[in-house]
């Protein structure tokens, strides 16, 4: 399995590739939400939606054998692209792995322009959720529980 750093770098390649076109960009983004698992209609709960997400986006984790799995959806399809592009970076791994990794692929693909304000602090709000999760994880882990 690739580490952190190197799936953002495949990330970044993928979107050199498309260029400066904004419009190929965001289809690209759409068609990557199209790859997430499918979610339980019983898991789209208030409970699980991220706070602060104009799109409405349900996220849960578990953890098995050590390390965070992530499941999420949205009623948006650019919002479920975003998504899966931090899915595939961060499920799957450590806790702690997760809970300090360094997201620059988000800057390195020029994330904030293709957005706009209001999806940016969406995808920080997706982030911190992740985040949160993988430092419950750890917690519990560290704990023995």
């Amino acid at each position: 399995m690739m580490d952190i750093k190197e799936v953002q770098e495949e990330i970044i390649s993928e979107f050199d590739i498309l260029g400066d076109d904004k419009e190929s960009t965001i289809f690209y983004i759409m068609e990557l939400g199209g790859n997430l698992d499918a979610f339980p209609e019983e898991q789209k709960t208030e409970e699980n939606i991220i706070k602060g997400c104009q799109s409405k986006v349900w996220l849960t984790a578990s953890e098995e054998d050590g390390k965070v799995h992530f499941h999420a959806d949205s009623n948006t399809d650019i919002t479920k692209g975003l998504i899966s592009l931090l899915i595939r970076v961060l499920s799957g791994r450590k806790p702690s792995e997760i809970a300090y990794a360094d997201l620059y692929f988000i800057d390195k693909i020029g994330m904030g322009s293709i957005i706009g304000s209001q999806r940016s602090n969406g995808l920080a709000a997706m982030i911190k959720q992740m985040k949160l999760y993988a430092l419950a994880f750890d917690a519990k882990l560290n704990a023995g529980i």
